[in-house]
């Protein structure tokens, strides 16, 4: 029934595409209507993610600049389940992605990375695994990462201690390995923000242990 539900939105979304020319030439109402047939949405959250309407800055929980570009996705709390997909990557003008106390599963798409005007990324309490991409490192707009309560593994990206707009950052309650770093913005983060992370030792000791023993 699920597999139905999801086939069924993507040949809306494929009609949409079709019947749409303005849209049709937006690759981020290409990338949400993409990202939507991931998604089984059972409270009807993303109802107004309808073919008919113009452009994706006419949908509910979607923002957008005076230049119609998205600027905001907001699905906070929404009971919905799903992966997200590297189509996130394509909304290029994105500032706030706002997905915490869902369902989504799967592995953070690497290409989040692209997301250059990115300044707050809230991915808690879902059900994401595998490693931290690494391709974080490169949202130097950042100022808000916000991980905690997934299954993550692996170790903490030393790649992102160059992320010095970072002002808030959570990873506590998962299963994160390795030690802490302490360069960069990380010399500021408080040890909340890393408990409950059985295997995660830290702060790292410079030039005593790997950054990933214990991994």
């Amino acid at each position: 029934m699920a597999s139905s539900s999801l086939l069924i939105s993507l040949a809306s979304c494929l009609l949409f595409l079709a019947v749409s020319p303005a849209l049709a030439s937006n690759s981020e109402g290409e990338a949400l209507c993409a990202f939507k047939s991931r998604l089984s949405d059972p409270n009807n959250v993303l109802q107004s993610w309808d073919q008919s309407l113009v452009n994706p800055c006419t949908w509910f929980h979607v923002t957008c600049d005076s230049q119609n570009r998205v600027i905001r996705l907001d699905l906070g709390n929404s009971n919905i389940t799903g992966t997200l997909g590297p189509e996130l990557g394509r909304l290029q003008h994105l500032q706030y992605l706002e997905l915490y106390r869902n369902s989504f599963m799967g592995k953070i798409p690497e290409e989040l990375g692209n997301l250059k005007n990115l300044v707050s990324m809230d991915l808690y309490e879902n059900q994401l695994e595998g490693e931290i991409p690494k391709s974080l490192s490169k949202l130097k707009s950042l100022r808000f990462m916000r991980l905690n309560n997934n299954k993550l593994t692996g170790s903490i990206p030393r790649e992102l201690v160059t992320l010095s707009n970072l002002k808030v950052l959570d990873f506590s309650n998962n299963d994160l390995c390795g030690t802490i770093p302490v360069d960069g913005p990380f010399s500021t983060f408080p040890p909340e923000s890393f408990e409950n992370n059985k295997r995660l030792n830290g702060p790292e000791l410079l030039g005593l242990a790997s950054y990933d023993f214990g991994c």
